[in-house]
């Protein structure tokens, strides 16, 4: 009997499965999202989201100062 075969081909596949579903959920319990009860997004949803702004203007103007060095 080889160490390939179906069923262990089976069970590796459930276990990629059940992996993948275990990944998404706690994924999703990271991401910072809407507070319940102020309705309002936590503050660490706020930093995120002013540190995505603040890295896609410093990237933007550091591109468009090496633009016009050319």
């Amino acid at each position: 009997m080889g160490i390939l075969n179906r069923r262990n081909a089976v069970l590796g596949w459930m276990a990629w499965q059940v992996g993948k579903r275990v990944a998404r959920r706690k994924a999703k319990e990271a991401v910072p999202s809407i507070d319940r009860d102020s309705k309002r997004p936590n503050k660490s949803a706020i930093a995120s989201a002013f540190a995505a702004v603040a890295g896609a203007v410093w990237f933007w103007r550091k591109r468009k100062a090496d633009g016009d060095a050319e």
